[in-house]
């Protein structure tokens, strides 16, 4: 058993998240449906809405506007990929509350997840690649600037590279930014995290897991944080349809695994966040989400 935060508005209908758009919706209730059905199944926890002033202190007050009215123009709305309605603004509050409150559970028990969340492209005046608002920048901030921690390493193993998380937080002594992406994906122009490791198209398993391996532990004992956020897209697999790498499910799991556990035995908590996964087979992703989400809390509560 394990802390999970979760909510009804993250799966958006259909008929309430506008047209034009391919995003997986349906994979979270689809994850959550797998998470209830294991023998000891998380402990739930309902995402709050995020207050606005948490927004603002990480994007223009005037694009905070803009989504939260859901009038977001046109030529922003085609950087996010779809038409911010006002069932999609009422749940980017929810997951970027969702990340702050798995964030407080892993600071009291060691290790949480949001079911949603990992909106690594949203920059500060604009959304793009699916995200609308950064929840990983959002949760970073607001937990600084309480006291709760005093470091904050965010670990963004996304196939594609957290460049709106870099932007946002670069310059900002208290916050480590790791992002271990392909090279030749999404964005075009990358931003500059603390630390960047670039892969080549196909990296398979033992390429990867060799490559974190690497850096990983050598960051983690260089920027000593108080607190892991991890952006776990599953995108990475070989099967996926915007991946360019070639991990199997079984190099997701070693993935997250380690993840976790270099985290555990230095006593460090680890709030994880969902990220990218993205096919045809909603299932199919839901499963591989679920797996990841699985390991961490076995490999951190073993």
């Amino acid at each position: 058993m394990f802390p999970l935060v979760h909510h009804l508005d993250y799966t958006i209908s259909a008929d309430r998240r506008g047209a034009g758009t391919a995003f997986p919706w349906n994979k979270y209730s689809l994850l959550m449906h797998r998470l209830r059905a294991l023998p000891s199944p998380p402990v739930e926890h309902e995402a709050p809405v995020i207050e606005r002033a948490w927004l603002e202190a990480v994007h223009d007050p005037a694009y905070v506007e803009e989504v939260l009215s859901a009038n977001v123009p046109d030529h922003k709305a085609r950087r996010i990929g779809f038409p911010v309605t006002e069932a999609l603004a009422r749940r980017v509050q929810r997951t970027c509350g969702g990340t702050v409150a798995a964030a407080r559970l892993a600071l009291t028990h060691g290790y949480a997840a949001n079911t949603a969340g990992g909106s690594h492209h949203a920059h500060h005046d604009c959304g793009a690649g699916y995200c609308i608002f950064n929840d990983l920048a959002v949760a970073a901030r607001r937990l600084l600037a309480e006291g709760a921690v005093r470091h904050i390493l965010i670990v963004d193993l996304d196939v594609h590279q957290g460049d709106g998380t870099a932007a946002l937080l670069a310059g900002q002594g208290d916050v480590t930014t790791f992002s271990m992406h392909a090279d030749r994906n999404y964005p075009v122009r990358k931003a500059q995290s603390t630390l960047d490791v670039a892969l080549p198209d196909g990296c398979d398993d033992d390429a990867y897991l060799t490559a974190l391996a690497d850096h990983l532990p050598r960051l983690i004992e260089a920027c000593a944080p108080d607190l892991i956020l991890y952006q776990a897209g599953v995108d990475p697999h070989e099967e996926d349809r915007l991946g360019r790498l070639s991990l199997t499910d079984e190099g997701l799991a070693a993935r997250d695994s380690m993840v976790a556990w270099e985290a555990r035995r230095r006593g460090i908590p680890v709030a994880s966040t969902l990220g990218g996964g993205y096919g045809d087979d909603h299932a199919v992703l839901a499963a591989r989400h679920a797996a990841g989400i699985q390991a961490m809390a076995h490999s951190y509560y073993r």
